[in-house]
């Protein structure tokens, strides 16, 4: 098969490699669709610490079951599917307790940190166990479908934050994740959504798909914004998918007290942290890891319409040419969100 392979770092070739055996439990996939995720712009370089070459990389994909192992029994050749990006055991203390994003013996598909290497989808196919597989609403195109796994984190984090009706919820960051957010936020019953960001283009996108309002977070004062429309209070929840110390601190302190934030963004390993001002305030504050089961509810959602993922595609490309794109989202090109690659 013919696949994207990081050689070394920096350093991305197409080329022939072995197709991938299937154990018993496995199916084997055509890829037709896969998403270049930030993480793996982020791996090229080996600042990640991990994806360690040679690996192809790649988890935000779909395809059709090309060849099932003997113990498969609920999906057959010719299936439209996706699937998890995290292969999770189901055997072990967070797997027994549904919390499968967090399983003591988590894999994620196209990643090799030093426990583990796992090839991913940037290939012409791949193999995956049954139990992480998905299967595809008629209406949902391959691409869409290589959407769901971003869309499944934001879904997540909504999830573990205590949404109200009405609630004023403040977004920071307006990437791709971040206006899932917004989306998914809309959709769980937030009144008013307000997304923060650096660049004007993310936050027109945010005001076209979900937010009320959008701020500059280097052109004005982001929490006495925030008050200034809840009657001087403050958000009653926030939402941070950057990772940063700024992006952190804007978050808190754009809350009411008694406020939620829900943090999705690890961009920095740490950050200064308003301990004071967190504990005074009664703020409470949760991680959002991955997704957790999300996978059926997102796929239903974007076929449906209710969650849009077409306007954040900025490209849909052939595998050959994946190196270039990745050198591209690597330079942070201006405009470009999602490049899905395709075999």
């Amino acid at each position: 098969m013919k696949a994207l392979v990081l050689e070394e770092y920096n350093k991305l070739v197409y080329k022939e490699m072995p197709d991938p055996g299937i154990k018993d439990d496995e199916v084997l996939i055509q890829v037709k669709a896969c998403g270049i995720c930030g993480s793996d712009v982020h791996g090229m370089d080996g600042s990640s610490g991990r994806r360690h070459p040679p690996l192809i990389m790649g988890h935000e994909a779909s395809g059709v079951i090309v060849r099932t192992g003997s113990g498969v029994t609920g999906f057959a050749a010719g299936d439209r599917v996706t699937f998890d990006s995290t292969i999770y055991c189901g055997k072990c203390f967070y797997c027994n307790q549904g919390l499968i994003n967090l399983c003591d013996n988590r894999r994620v598909l196209g990643v090799a940190p030093a426990e583990y290497r796992q090839h991913g989808a940037f290939a012409e196919l791949v193999a995956v166990p049954e139990h992480i597989l998905y299967r595809l609403p008629d209406r949902l195109s391959f691409e869409q479908a290589a959407m769901v796994e971003p869309v499944s984190i934001a879904f997540h984090a909504v999830r573990l934050t205590p949404v109200s009706l009405n609630d004023t919820a403040v977004v920071i960051g307006s990437g791709m994740v971040g206006i899932f957010v917004i989306q998914a936020l809309r959709a769980a019953g937030c009144g008013t959504i307000i997304a923060v960001d650096l660049e004007p283009g993310k936050l027109d996108l945010a005001l076209q798909l979900g937010a009320d309002h959008g701020f500059l977070a280097d052109q004005v004062d982001v929490p006495d914004e925030v008050r200034r429309l809840t009657d001087g209070r403050g958000a009653n929840i926030a939402v941070e998918v950057v990772g940063n110390t700024a992006a952190v601190n804007t978050a808190i302190s754009s809350l009411r007290k008694g406020g939620f934030m829900t943090i999705v963004g690890n961009l920095a390993a740490t950050v200064d942290f308003p301990l004071q001002e967190v504990v005074t305030r009664q703020i409470s504050l949760a991680g959002s890891c991955s997704s957790c089961g999300e996978y059926p509810a997102c796929l239903d959602m974007i076929a449906r319409g209710i969650i849009k993922v077409d306007a954040l595609i900025s490209g849909v490309e052939p595998l050959a040419d994946g190196a270039q794109w990745f050198k591209r989202l690597y330079a942070q090109e201006k405009g470009l969100m999602k490049v899905i690659l395709k075999p």
